[in-house]
Order: C-alpha cells, then structure tokens, then sequence
C-alpha cells in the first residue's frame, strides 16, 4: 500500500511541474493547438507552401543568431531545405496560451531531428515565444521567435 501511494504521489507531483496553462475560450486555444501540431507536420512534409500560409502576411520570425525575416516569401525561404536535407521529428510542446481578444501569445518548447544528405541525424531543441493573431477566423503567427538549448 505504501509502495502505491508513493507511485500516486510521484505521478501527480510530475503532472504540476509539466503543467500547462491555457487561458481563454476553449475553442481559440483548440485551434491554436491544432495549428501547432500542423506546422509540425508542414516542417515534417517539407509543405512550403502551407508553412508559410501558417504566418500572417506581415509576419516577422527571429531564427536563433539571424536577423529578423519578413514577410511570406523570405520566411518560406528560411524554411526551405537544402536538397537531400529532411526533418524526420518536430514537435511542440506549449506551456502558456493566452488569448487577449483577436491576439494570442504562447510560449514552451521544441525539439526535432534533422536527418543531413550523408544519413547522420542531428537532435536539436530550444524555447519558443509566438505571438499569434486571429485573421478571419484563423489563428496565425504573427511573430515567431525562437533559440536553442544546449
């Protein structure tokens, strides 16, 4: 018995510390969600086209050690690969959204593997800050900013 609840104490105590907050209605932090689990898939697939259709038409991304990128057609190309370059793994893991009326912000972490024309993988991970508006219904990134951890 005493073996259990320390088993129960261990779970719960790791849930609190990975705890997320989302604040705001339901369905605005769904599809914000939703729309993170996408981008993975667009980095995943190599979808140019839908990773930039991710960003606001004014969007602005600030790569680790890069200078800010603007707009749909240079953010598409920061994304674009080199030939025989993939990115087998990308996931994200929100730890805040908040919603404030058609703007958003959210903040956790990423991690990934890119797999290089020579077959070795490289694992990499950092934090992330996103500040999201609502167009026409849609959920999109405004500013996207982000930096490894080592």
């Amino acid at each position: 018995m005493k073996s259990l609840l320390s088993i129960v104490l261990v779970i719960l105590t790791s849930q609190l510390s990975y705890s997320q907050t989302y604040t705001g209605g339901k369905e605005d932090i769904d599809h914000i969600l939703k729309n993170t689990v996408l981008f993975s898939t667009y980095i995943k697939d190599s979808n140019y086209k839908m990773i930039g259709a991710s960003y606001t038409n004014d969007a602005k991304i600030f790569p680790n050690n890069r200078d800010i990128i603007e707009g749909t057609k240079d953010i598409i190309a920061y994304w674009t690969l080199p030939d025989g370059v993939s990115i087998k793994h990308h996931k994200v893991v929100s730890n805040e959204i908040k919603i404030l009326g058609d703007e958003a912000y959210d903040y956790g972490t990423y991690e990934g593997t890119t797999l290089l024309k020579n077959g070795k993988e490289v694992s990499w991970k950092g934090k992330y800050v996103i500040v999201w508006k609502k167009i026409d219904g849609i959920w999109k990134m405004y500013l996207d900013i982000w930096n490894s951890i080592k």
